[in-house]
């Protein structure tokens, strides 16, 4: 046992290195809490190191470790890459936000959570036992509680982790409920050895169904699917701008990889061989893709019509990021390689699109003092290239051609094609049209409209400037070519490690 977990532990090099961080910032911000930026510069580094593990890690993947917790394959690994991306970016965005400059506050807790946030998401992608599930859900949870009500002396911040936590406590605690009950009807919480049982067809239905559903609700909590997306809007609009960023890329890929290892190994029948390649099927009839279409459609329909009305900009994103939650559920509908492979991609440029325009976000807010869509006239005029860039950003985000966000949903939408769900591809591009209303408002007061008082240009440092082009580029580049992304995305979803 020791040798097993000695031989483990040397596999796990990058969490070693962001739990090595972690504890590094922690005593780092009781020394140095004056100088933010040299925080900010080592989390930098700490993240640097975990990316150049995983690049070792890359070259031998394909196995478990801790006795069957934890997979390290090329699923996990790709989900993994998106998150530190999105985990330097936002530390990017925070050695340059005046939000937290102003907080009056030492940041090396700060960026001390931040390294724990990515380490509970790292743990989330290769979670291969029901345990280590809900152990990284929590860690993930824990920490994001904190950083969502970091910001204590603005008045909505202490709300939004409040209405987090009584949220994420209610929905653990129905997962945790679930998890017991499909323990006791498979005598495992081992993924792949309830798969097993689960294809004996020796247990009570009704209680699977209960134990399905009660886990999806964990599942749903994390990546802010409807019915469990109360807490965004407010989590969204009370956290600072650089966390609610991260939670909307990095945290939303995080349970989408632990719902897709959840459902594509628990409820695989390795019996039935009569379909297509690449395909799954639900065992003894359970359609479990039927219920998650329920998810997919309610959840982009309700967002995408509830950001109409929005004049908050982070609340506007918040509602956004639920609907997009419902576009890469559609891929998980499919049952599907390709619908799998559509969802890897479509957070890919999600990543640049969305963190993109919750950065122009930030930058206005720390120039203007506010984040009011009305306080957006004329900024394209003030400072042309951030209303280009967040124009850019936005109609992607929407899904015009030739953005990166097109290419993201025309994969999706060709995978349902292709598996004869045309109900819920067309559901999709309807969805998709409404969003542009409330996205084009936005570039209609940037453009058209002038501002109420004296205008005043928006200068930007060459840095931010830099961190525009960072994400603006891909953003376009993606949209124009992106096979070497597509051929990535279908490589990592071709095993879910060797067992």
């Amino acid at each position: 046992m020791l040798s097993q977990i000695m031989h483990s532990i040397e596999l796990f090099y990058p969490e070693s290195i962001l739990l090595g961080g972690f504890c590094l910032l922690l005593v780092a911000g009781l020394f140095i809490p004056a100088n933010r930026t040299v925080l900010g510069w080592l989390t930098l580094a700490v993240l640097g190191i975990a990316g150049a593990a995983l690049l070792r890690e890359a070259a031998g993947g394909g196995y478990t470790i801790f006795s069957n917790m934890i997979a390290v394959d090329s699923f996990s690994l790709f989900f993994r890459t998106l998150i530190l991306a999105a985990g330097v970016l936002v530390v990017l965005f925070s050695l340059q936000s005046h939000e937290l400059r102003n907080a009056g506050r030492s940041l090396g807790e700060y960026y001390a959570l931040i390294l724990s946030l990515t380490l509970g998401m790292f743990l989330m992608t290769g979670a291969s036992n029901l345990l280590m599930m809900y152990l990284s859900l929590e860690l993930t949870s824990m920490s994001s509680y904190i950083l969502a009500g970091y910001m204590k002396n603005a008045d909505d911040s202490s709300e939004a982790s409040l209405k987090y936590i009584l949220y994420g406590a209610v929905s653990s605690g129905i997962m945790l409920y679930g998890i017991s009950i499909l323990y006791g009807l498979t005598g495992s919480v081992d993924i792949y050895s309830i798969q097993k049982a689960l294809m004996l067809g020796d247990y009570n239905t009704l209680g699977l169904l209960i134990a399905g559903i009660m886990i999806v609700a964990g599942f749903g909590y994390k990546i802010s699917a409807v019915p469990f997306h109360f807490w965004t809007p407010d989590v969204y609009e009370g956290a600072p701008i650089t966390i609610t960023a991260f939670l909307s890329v990095a945290s939303k890929a995080a349970g989408f990889a632990m719902l897709i290892r959840f459902f594509k190994v628990s409820f695989f029948d390795t019996t039935i061989g009569n379909l297509p390649p690449g395909y799954w099927a639900v065992l003894h009839g359970f359609a479990w893709n039927n219920v998650l279409a329920i998810l997919a459609v309610l959840t982009m329909t309700l967002g995408n019509l509830t950001a109409i009305w929005q004049t908050n900009m982070k609340r506007l994103l918040a509602y956004s990021s639920i609907a997009h939650a419902g576009y890469m559920l559609l891929g998980v509908v499919v049952l599907s390689n390709q619908g799998i492979a559509a969802v890897l991609i479509y957070f890919v440029v999600y990543l640049f699109m969305n963190l993109g325009a919750f950065y122009c976000v930030m930058l206005v807010a720390d120039a203007t003092g506010s984040e009011d869509i009305e306080d957006y006239r004329g900024l394209g005029y003030r400072a042309p290239w951030l209303g280009i860039a967040l124009s850019l950003f936005l109609l992607s985000l929407s899904g015009i051609p030739p953005t990166a966000g097109f290419i993201g949903k025309l994969y999706l939408f060709a995978a349902l094609v292709n598996a004869k769900m045309i109900v819920l591809a067309v559901v999709g591009v309807l969805n998709s049209v409404v969003s542009l209303y409330y996205y084009v408002r936005v570039l209609r007061n940037m453009f058209l409209r002038t501002p109420a008082g004296e205008t005043v240009p928006l200068a930007l440092s060459p840095g931010r400037y830099l961190i525009l082009a960072l994400l603006a580029i891909p953003t376009l580049l993606l949209g124009l070519y992106f096979g070497p992304l597509a051929e990535a995305a279908q490589a990592s979803v071709s095993i879910f490690g060797v067992r």
